[in-house]
């Protein structure tokens, strides 16, 4: 009887593990299809967005080629360092933003703490965009929406409101345990210095998810860059690129091209994640000795 048991246990589990694992090969088929089908199409020879085969006839690099070599009508590579420029320092700029915000709210008591918390829960209740109409004119009348400056505007747009986004830092710096930063003040330590050199130390997952998504939003931001850049196309990013790629007068010839940029665009986050990845470790394990 009881071999009969664990035979027909062992059989379920047998089937439950198939269906799990048959559910989660389909899921995984549709997560990679795009992105198979747009290395693909950065590949194929046929220009044009519309054609009757889903594996190209032919590849060639000249869609690569072109995006670094065609110039006249959009600038790719212009367009790709300032992306780059402005997605470097918004995320300097925001994960110090971040993590200092979630270092006062988890450790430090005072007065507005709550009705900080408070506030910044409603905010993060709303869509960002919501409020680009009024950004755009106050940049505008601080002068920063020409020239140059639009890349210190957007760098300034991504930034400043960096530190509402506090939640999920707090919470992991609330798992520190504070005897590690009663232990610190005992031993001298300022409240800087137990921030800099234990806190952050042992804090490596959240800094290196708050730099990947503090990356990733100006890397990938379209609607504040379109809103403020307007027609200074030697301001645009890439999302801006790519976007007109699609347009009625350039997808003709641009279409493969976009897949190419969409394709390149990816090569900085997945290089930075890659780099980052080894830093996912549990920094409190040692920290607090009995």
């Amino acid at each position: 009887m009881a071999g009969q048991k664990m035979h027909s246990a062992k059989k379920r589990r047998f089937i439950n593990n198939t269906i799990v694992h048959a559910v989660l090969a389909v899921l995984a088929v549709v997560w990679v299809f795009p992105i198979v089908w747009v290395i693909l199409t950065s590949f194929r020879a046929e220009k044009g967005s519309y054609v009757s085969t889903f594996l190209p006839q032919s590849y060639t690099l000249d869609n690569y080629i072109k995006l670094f070599t065609d110039t006249s009508i959009l600038n790719f590579p212009q367009m790709f360092m300032n992306t780059l420029f402005i997605a470097i320092c918004s995320c300097i700029l925001s994960t110090f933003y971040v993590l200092a915000a979630s270092y006062c709210l988890s450790r430090l008591r005072f007065k507005l703490r709550k009705p900080y918390m408070n506030m910044a829960m409603i905010l993060g209740l709303f869509p960002a965009f919501m409020s680009m109409i009024a950004v755009y004119f106050i940049l505008k009348a601080l002068g920063l929406t020409e020239g140059n400056l639009i890349k210190l505007a957007l760098i300034m747009v991504y930034s400043g409101g960096a530190a509402l986004s506090f939640q999920i830092a707090k919470g992991f710096f609330d798992t520190i345990p504070l005897a590690v930063d009663e232990a610190a003040l005992i031993d001298g330590c300022t409240r800087w210095q137990i921030f800099t050199k234990i806190t952050l130390p042992l804090s490596k997952p959240i800094v290196v998810y708050t730099v990947l998504t503090s990356f990733m939003g100006p890397w990938l931001d379209f609607i504040f860059a379109k809103v403020i850049c307007r027609a200074n196309s030697d301001q645009y990013t890439i999302a801006i690129g790519l976007w007109r790629m699609l347009e009625k007068e350039y997808i003709d010839s641009w279409y493969t091209c976009f897949a190419a940029g969409a394709v390149l665009i990816s090569i900085p986050i997945a290089a930075l994640f890659l780099y980052m990845q080894r830093y996912y470790v549990d920094g409190l394990s040692g920290a607090v000795k009995g």
